[in-house]
């Protein structure tokens, strides 16, 4: 239990929160976010269908910016400003994904996501690409599905990328077909978010329920992607994609401020050949200590495996559980500052 809990507070990523700080909630959204479509009409229109590139960040960050747009009455009883929508979390991530340059093509055989080329592509090579992509169009298309986005599911199209389009869905019917447990989940999200009798809780649990699903269903088909990065890189992905299911289990609250503050910890740059944590110069105490702990609960679950999952998902049962797991992660990360590694 002692182990459980020392590696559980550095997954949640140092967190010192202060969530009255931020005076100007625009501050923490998403990079290029107020140059990013904000409604259907800013796509272009053929066929009487509008047409999303997701392969360009503006467009892919558009979706989620009308996705947070169309849910947000749905959540303003809990705070003003959409900030306690749980939406967010998807979109941050995203941005960080684009502004640590993990968007781009990692094999480097085109310019595709770098400053020297074309900044705003989203190279299909990207493992954090790929994957995002399906937490981008499955909850994107699930809400159109579900009503709440204003359209019919025949009005939309998604761009396939320039190659392995099999292994992506770009309409509500095909992402139906090719992955009907997530799109299930997702639209059981919706319908639970437009209940008057649903608590923010419940949200928490359905949202998460629906993204754990969403990786478990895609990690496998891209692995090969992996195989373009340094090893450290690699591992870090491959140990993010595991403390999902931690933090899931958490029901961490992905809402605007609270996830703002967690990436503070998420490295700032691809790892290279030679980063060690939490020795990596360049890098915060506190993203030294994140990548440190990342790598310590990959390490335990491999040890266990996957026992010291079952046992977290047992202890995160209860509500009450998970609340003071997480005020305990608070606090404790609220007096964290590891100068030792300054």
């Amino acid at each position: 239990m002692a182990l459980l809990s020392s590696w559980a507070c550095i997954l949640i990523g140092c967190f010192s929160l202060s969530l009255g700080e931020a005076a100007d909630l625009s501050d923490l959204y998403p990079p290029l976010w107020e140059e990013s479509p904000g409604q259907f009409s800013e796509y272009r229109v053929e066929n009487g269908k509008y047409v999303i590139n997701p392969w360009i960040y503006p467009e892919r960050m558009g979706m989620y910016k009308i996705l947070l747009t169309q849910t947000a009455r749905y959540f303003e009883k809990y705070a003003p400003e959409n900030e306690q929508n749980i939406l967010w979390g998807l979109s941050l991530q995203h941005g960080w994904q684009y502004s640590t340059g993990r968007l781009a093509d990692p094999s480097q055989r085109t310019d595709c996501g770098y400053e020297s080329g074309d900044q705003l592509c989203i190279s299909v090579d990207s493992w954090w690409a790929d994957i995002n992509y399906f937490l981008c169009a499955l909850p994107f298309l699930a809400a159109v599905e579900s009503g709440i986005m204003g359209i019919s599911s025949d009005q939309i199209i998604l761009l396939p990328p320039p190659k392995d389009q099999m292994k992506f869905c770009v309409n509500v019917s095909t992402c139906q077909s090719s992955f009907p447990t997530s799109m299930r989940k997702w639209n059981t999200f919706y319908e639970h978010m437009q209940s008057p009798f649903s608590s923010f809780e419940d949200l928490l649990k359905y949202l998460w329920d629906a993204h754990d699903q969403t990786l478990r269903d895609v990690l496998k088909s891209f692995d090969d992607r992996l195989e373009y990065y340094s090893k450290p890189e690699a591992d870090f992905d491959r140990s993010w994609s595991l403390s999902v299911a931690y933090i899931a289990a958490l029901r961490l609250p992905t809402t605007l401020i609270r996830v703002h503050e967690l990436q503070k910890g998420l490295p700032s740059r691809i790892l290279v050949n030679g980063d060690r944590a939490p020795f990596i110069r360049d890098f915060s105490a506190r993203q030294n200590v994140f990548l440190l702990g990342l790598s310590l609960v990959q390490d335990v679950d491999n040890w266990t495996g996957s026992l010291s999952l079952t046992i977290w998902k047992i202890l995160m049962k209860t509500q009450t559980a998970r609340e003071n797991t997480l005020e305990f992660l608070e606090m404790i990360f609220g007096k964290f500052n590891p100068t030792f590694l300054v």
